[in-house]
């Protein structure tokens, strides 16, 4: 163990995430809230202090042990003394998803309710403006605003505070799923799952508590935002940069910037992000400092090679080093941290031809050059404490290297299940393996990643992965990048056929619709049955950015989608 994680007086690495927090608290390290209008430093310390009184003031309102309480409200101060406080109080965190759009406040209010009601909350703590989105009725739990909770407001103060007892056991974190076509599920967390995560992270990142700081702008109702940038520093007394997913959207170069004024080390966010960072980078006619980070994580959504190509090429006058891309892998089922490359290795990927891919399930490494390359990214190898295999996953049956089939996982940080949700949780296990329901190889002990089992488009024998399409049409001048869907839909004899819908602004249609089409043919060699370009805004995300093709489709189908 380094012992520059914890302070002296800790016990190694407890199992049990408060006392990882209680024990950050003491170190002298700070949390740096940009998210107003001035930046708030703080020491983990007084954050602590201000957590405790939020938590006596929750236990005097009757929050106890075992509890699982709600948080709604957008990144501040506030929110992240009451996620302490909730952990104070022994009981059981569930961070609500906030509205990617405003037409979409409807849809935030019904599942947000729906979220609550899951979860058997005893209690909803709500930012003030977002309370009357989540009016409480007579059956409804304790609503209560975030602001009563802070020091000067609550009636309680850290002296009232009482600790309870918590275990190993004790569920920590209720993390839900987006549930873009069902009811959302409760990822249960329990302390010792997410702490094995946490040591993972520290070790597969070689973690330096007396160098690193993190910078974030990534949602806190996201398990990479949550755990990998809020639970990580605070229970490790890393030196943490927090910002908030409207500030970066509003002006995607405050992202970098960031790195710059507070000598960032490690960062993290979805494809796209890097996208809106290469841009803005390109147009700074500042020079950055960027020369000490080391890892900028990119997850949560494919991996483009071309774009993180692009976002070193734009680091490059501000001091980036090459290497210190991080394409990793991760989901809720594992707390986060699923592989991860070594750091500062940089892009690496494994050339393939893309048509034994599609038509035998085999990824064959072929030359650059060949006429069938495709270049798909390396992950990284199961973090410590996991292990991978490759199943088929009608059978089972173990897979050899470079066979493409479902990604399995098992070990010390993957979840005992969704909550209350015993026919779903028969469907995520073979034995003690977990189903990640996404299709894989291995390759020299490494993950590569093809894509989703329930998205692929079957034609004429053929897996067509729907990321290759959105891809090459999200080239095409007049798409917005990032804002295409391809899918499956029945065609004649029974045959799945490919349906594109793309964002535009272009007026006219009929021109880019061609082109679109062109461009899909030239991208996998299968015509499109149809091409719907549709208004900015309007392609169906989760509360975390990501598109959502099950749902797109569905809309497709009822013709509800509404053409640009």
């Amino acid at each position: 163990m380094d012992a520059r994680l914890v302070s002296p007086d800790a016990p190694e690495r407890s199992r049990v995430v408060l006392e990882r927090i209680e024990a950050a608290a003491t170190s002298g390290r700070t949390i740096t809230f940009v998210t107003g209008e001035a930046p708030v430093t703080m020491t983990y310390g007084e954050l602590h202090e201000r957590a405790t009184v939020a938590a006596a003031e929750m236990q005097a309102r009757g929050i106890a042990k075992g509890d699982r309480v709600a948080l709604l409200g957008p990144t501040t101060l506030e929110l992240v003394t009451c996620i302490q406080a909730v952990w104070l109080c022994g009981a059981t965190l569930v961070v609500l998803p906030l509205p990617m759009r405003l037409a979409s406040i409807e849809e935030f209010a019904n599942s947000t309710r729906t979220r609550i009601r899951l979860a058997e909350c005893r209690a909803v703590l709500v930012d003030n403006d977002l309370a009357p989105f989540v009016e409480a009725g007579p059956d409804d739990p304790d609503l209560i605003p975030m602001a009563d909770l802070m020091p000067g407001a609550a009636g309680a103060d850290a002296a009232d505070y009482v600790r309870p007892e918590v275990t190993e056991d004790d569920l920590f974190v209720l993390q839900f799923t987006s549930g873009s076509t069902s009811e959302p599920k409760g990822v249960m967390l329990p302390n010792h799952v997410v702490a094995a995560n946490l040591d993972a992270i520290i070790d597969a990142a070689e973690v330096d508590v007396d160098d690193d700081v993190m910078v974030s702008w990534l949602p806190l109702y996201h398990d990479m935002g949550l755990v990998g940038f809020c639970i990580l520093p605070l229970s490790a007394g890393l030196p943490l940069v927090l910002g908030a997913p409207q500030d970066f959207l509003a002006k995607p170069g405050r992202w970098m910037e960031w790195i710059s004024t507070y000598g960032g080390t490690a960062t993290a966010g979805p494809n796209f992000s890097y996208v809106l960072a290469t841009r803005a980078l390109k147009r700074s006619k500042e020079t950055l400092d960027l020369s000490r980070l080391r890892i900028a994580l990119n997850g949560a959504e494919p991996v483009d090679p071309a774009s993180v190509a692009a976002f070193v090429e734009a680091g490059e006058r501000h001091g980036m080093r090459p290497g210190a891309v991080f394409p990793a892998f991760g989901m809720a089922e594992v707390a986060i941290a699923g592989s991860f490359p070594k750091p500062l290795t940089g892009l690496r990927t494994d050339t393939v031809d893309a048509e034994l891919l599609e038509l035998e399930h085999m990824a064959v490494p072929v030359d650059d050059d060949h006429r069938n390359a495709r270049a798909l990214v390396r992950l990284g190898a199961p973090v410590p404490g996991l292990e991978f295999r490759i199943a088929d996953p009608k059978t089972g049956r173990a897979m050899s290297e470079r066979e493409v089939g479902e990604l399995q996982i098992r070990g010390t940080s993957v979840t005992p299940g969704y909550y209350k949700r015993p026919e779903a949780n028969e469907e995520l296990f073979d034995g003690d393996w977990l189903r990640t329901g996404d299709l894989a190889y291995m390759v020299e002990g490494e993950m590569v990643m093809c894509g989703r089992i329930k998205d692929l488009i079957i034609v004429g024998g053929r897996n067509v992965y729907p990321q290759d399409i959105e891809r090459a049409v999200g080239d095409v001048e007049g798409v917005r990048a990032g804002n295409v869907i391809a899918f499956g839909v029945p065609g004649k004899s029974g045959k799945e056929a490919v349906v594109v819908v793309a964002e535009t602004r272009v007026e006219d249609a009929g021109e880019l619709g061609d082109l679109v089409s062109g461009k899909v043919v030239e991208a996998v060699g299968v015509p499109a049955k149809d091409i719907v370009l549709v208004r900015p805004g309007t392609l169906p995300k989760t509360s975390s950015g990501k598109l959502q093709r099950a749902l797109c489709k569905e809309q497709y189908l009822s013709q509800v989608l509404s053409p640009a």
